[in-house]
């Protein structure tokens, strides 16, 4: 109900960040991608959450504020799912980035 803050916040400090890399490094050459991943999750999230109820259009917004122990319930999706999302998101991203690398530089060789 809650796990798309974690990548939201990425995307945030992601696109925020874009400019202060270097196109030399490689977060640089490949933090666009990043913030599309990111994006394009947080997005798709939302829309399910709508979707299935678990957000909606009146206070509190996320249902499960309702309820008693709503932070607590929020908290611990934001921890156990929206954090391993994240580092798998930015893991892939690596990957990625070094693939489409080696990729470049053996094209420029031949």
């Amino acid at each position: 109900m809650a796990c798309f803050i974690v990548p939201l916040v990425q995307a945030i400090a992601t696109s925020a960040c874009r400019k202060a890399f270097g196109k030399d490094s490689f977060a640089g050459r490949h933090i666009a991608s990043l913030e599309l991943m990111l994006w394009g999750g947080s997005v798709m999230l939302i829309v399910d959450h709508i979707i299935n109820g678990e957000l909606t259009w009146r206070f509190p917004f996320i249902t499960a504020l309702g309820e008693t122990g709503g932070w607590s319930i929020v908290l611990r999706e934001m921890l156990t799912v929206g954090v391993p999302m994240s580092v798998i998101i930015t893991a892939v991203w690596v990957v990625y980035g070094v693939v489409k690398d080696r990729r470049t530089l053996q094209q420029s060789t031949k």
